[in-house]
């Protein structure tokens, strides 16, 4: 497909958009990146979606899925504004059309008629079949050169015969009927305004060069739906193609992972969600599109007929979760902290202006590493704790997301838990899980120099930190704060009087996040104290291992010791 794009159409004349972007290798190996492609990922190397900063060929920086037919779209109706002429292409798979965002841009596109081709590429076979010589033989009727041309001719000629012109448009939807009926998902592309060709062999490369010389002399909206294997060529990809979705270090040879990874927070939290639900059965789990990346296949099996996969839809699930919610269930929605920012206005709107219990397990909080910027989890806290009725909750270990999964479930209105990504610190996890008090934080150490107060897995870094300014004979204390809503007032104040020396710590946006909480606090009561906040700047984070982006940033120990000496100088 990639090959057959570049070799039909003129990059970067014509504007390609790939949605999501994992689709965009090929397209990067062959627009002038394959010297550097070994650095993929990497940090200071190619990222792994299309950047436009790296690449005039990039025409869209894209992340998230279901946004390029919008996308495509605006620079369609940019250029026709601009009189350029040029070719737009939206490249989309066929999960991005779980998203609704595609469906309102196919709605979009339909109707303004622009010049824009849309090209599906179905590895699932998801949307339809390809069902034979006959479809075969339509689709390339009607992409030969002329048709279209053709066929308004005829329109014309036979709208003008008496008693039969009124006729002619009925005569002339057999044609499209029949091809409608033989290729199942061209009946609603049609109905949404666009031409629809296919399916076409998607590793047929003549075939798709022939089709695509075809379709670029037609005009408006034109779908094309090609029908691709994911991992072909290589066994164990296509036998899982979950699993080499997205993948770590493996063995190419068998296919096994470099590592194995011990227990993650995301197995964590499914294993604690799966026995509370063998207790309750009004526990609901909900995801988008990432059963598999949130860690609930384990209770999908258990419980097949109290979850839900409602695809690449985070605005639905959170309302469909409300709707649950309103009828004496308990839904948790697992869905990771870049996705759930798609469905701000339903979480304010839906679910915490009524009040509702809803649950938000919220993974993949803080920096995620190689994906980079589109898919940090680091603006979470700041997005929800301004809004009235939410609980928010911070794990330091996988052990506390247990409890706090259960505190949550106990609570008459919505709450969150955030938590990282990956392995958890190897903690035995307690059985049977115990509530916590709402809005009571943990001291970990007690000192009298100064305190750190740290939210999540940064509870680990200020206990090392900690541990080492003991050397430099500073005495700290160390507070788990747990909730940063409602935040443990009693504490932070007595903290703030005594020893008056304050560091927050915390792996999300400064801006309005943890940090913000405490100073919020002590203004609120007019209480004066040294406060100094480590977390993530005021910038979008690139991508690069999770150590070397802190490293940068300063979420380190280390740092924890430079400041807590600057503060006591």
């Amino acid at each position: 497909m990639t090959i057959a794009l570049h070799y039909v159409f003129d990059s970067p004349n014509d504007k390609i958009i790939w949605d999501v972007g994992h689709q965009a290798y090929a397209h990067k190996l062959l627009t002038g990146r394959k010297s550097k492609f070994h650095t993929l990922r990497q940090h200071k190397g190619l990222a792994g979606f299309p950047k436009s900063n790296e690449s005039a060929h990039d025409i869209f920086d894209t992340g998230h899925s279901s946004t390029a037919i919008s996308a495509a779209l605006g620079i369609a109706a940019a250029r026709d504004l601009n009189g350029w002429a040029s070719k737009v292409i939206a490249v989309v798979g066929d999960g991005a059309l779980t998203g609704g965002m595609s469906f309102e841009a196919l709605n979009h596109a339909g109707s303004l008629k622009k010049d824009l081709l849309v090209i599906l590429n179905d590895n699932e076979m998801s949307i339809s079949k390809n069902v034979g010589a006959l479809s075969s033989y339509l689709s390339k009727l009607v992409t030969k050169p002329g048709y279209a041309e053709m066929r308004k001719k005829i329109e014309n000629i036979l709208g003008k015969l008496p008693g039969i012109g009124k006729k002619a448009s009925k005569a002339l939807g057999v044609e499209e009927t029949i091809r409608a009926l033989a290729t199942a998902p061209g009946l609603i592309f049609r109905e949404l305004g666009f031409n629809y060709f296919g399916p076409v062999d998607g590793h047929n490369l003549g075939e798709l060069i022939k089709a695509l010389r075809n379709i670029r002399q037609l005009k408006g909206p034109i779908l094309f739906h090609i029908i691709t294997k994911k991992g072909k060529g290589y066994r164990f990809a296509e036998a899982d193609r979950t699993r080499f979705h997205g993948i770590a270090p493996f063995n190419i040879e068998n296919g096994e992972r470099m590592h194995k990874s011990s227990v993650t927070y995301a197995n964590a939290f499914s294993g604690c969600l799966t026995k509370l639900a063998g207790e309750n059965d009004k526990i609901i789990a909900i995801t988008a599109a990432m059963k598999s990346g949130t860690g609930l296949e384990h209770f999908a099996k258990a419980f097949p007929e109290r979850f839900f996969d409602v695809g690449i839809a985070e605005q639905h699930a959170v309302t469909f979760a409300a709707g649950l919610a309103k009828n004496g269930y308990r839904p948790v929605c697992a869905i990771y902290s870049t996705f759930l920012q798609r469905a701000y206005d339903q979480i304010l709107h839906d679910v915490c202006l009524q009040n509702l219990p809803v649950i938000f397990a919220i993974d993949r909080a803080g920096l995620v590493g190689e994906d980079g910027p589109t898919h940090h989890g680091n603006f979470d806290l700041s997005y929800l704790r301004h809004i009235p009725n939410m609980t928010i909750m911070a794990p330091k270990d996988e052990n506390e997301l247990g409890h706090m999964l259960k505190t949550a479930l106990e609570l008459h209105g919505p709450a969150a838990i955030r938590y990282p990504k990956g392995a958890g610190s190897g903690v035995a996890i307690e059985n049977p899980y115990h509530s916590l008090e709402i809005g009571e934080a943990e001291v970990v150490q007690e000192g009298k120099d100064l305190a750190i107060l740290a939210v999540g897995p940064c509870v680990d870094l200020a206990n090392k930190a900690a541990d080492k300014l003991k050397k430099s004979k500073i005495s700290s204390t160390v507070v788990n704060a747990r909730f940063v809503k409602p935040l443990d007032e009693k504490l932070i104040i007595s903290l703030a009087k005594k020893p008056g020396k304050l560091i927050t710590v915390e792996e999300n946006a400064l801006e309005g996040g943890f940090g913000s909480c405490v100073l919020e606090l002590l203004e609120k009561n007019s209480i004066k104290a040294n406060v100094k906040r480590i977390g993530i700047p005021d910038s979008f984070i690139e991508h690069g291992s999770t150590n070397v982006l802190k490293d940068g940033i300063g979420l380190t120990e280390g740092n924890i010791i430079k400041t807590a000496e600057s503060l006591l100088r």
